[in-house]
């Protein structure tokens, strides 16, 4: 099994409607953004996927988020909770990339908090 992993961040305002604590408050992150590819098998070149294709897929997905008010996405229905927003970027690259072997998506609020997203029967992840 081979895994490439590319990374990009954004940063945005958020608040959840559902939510009674601190977070039902307008206010920020600087979110961090991992996104996996897996498969068995390599391309004539030896690669699982082309590093630049990935990238960039998801730095335009983050480019989408960045410096918004992710409230302001009906994908979110009102609360744009870190897994909702891994399932809108896994979702979004997956459209940029089809061919892209993605299986999970990790969103980081901050560095000791991450929400992940992935496609049950292909993930073989280990952290």
């Amino acid at each position: 099994m081979y895994e490439v992993r590319v990374e990009a961040d954004f940063v945005a305002a958020h608040f959840l409607t559902d939510y009674h604590g601190k977070c039902e408050r307008l206010h920020g992150h600087n979110y961090r953004v991992l996104a996996h590819a897996q498969g068995t098998e390599l391309d004539e070149g030896g690669m699982l996927f082309d590093f630049g294709i990935l990238k960039k897929a998801l730095r335009e997905v983050c480019a989408q988020l960045d410096h918004r008010n992710l409230n302001d996405f009906s994908f979110f229905n009102g609360n744009p909770s870190a897994e909702r927003i891994a399932e809108f970027i896994f979702t979004e690259i997956k459209k940029l990339s089809p061919d892209c072997p993605l299986v999970a998506v990790d969103v980081y609020e901050t560095p000791t908090s991450r929400a992940r997203f992935y496609q049950e029967n292909r993930l073989v992840l280990k952290s």
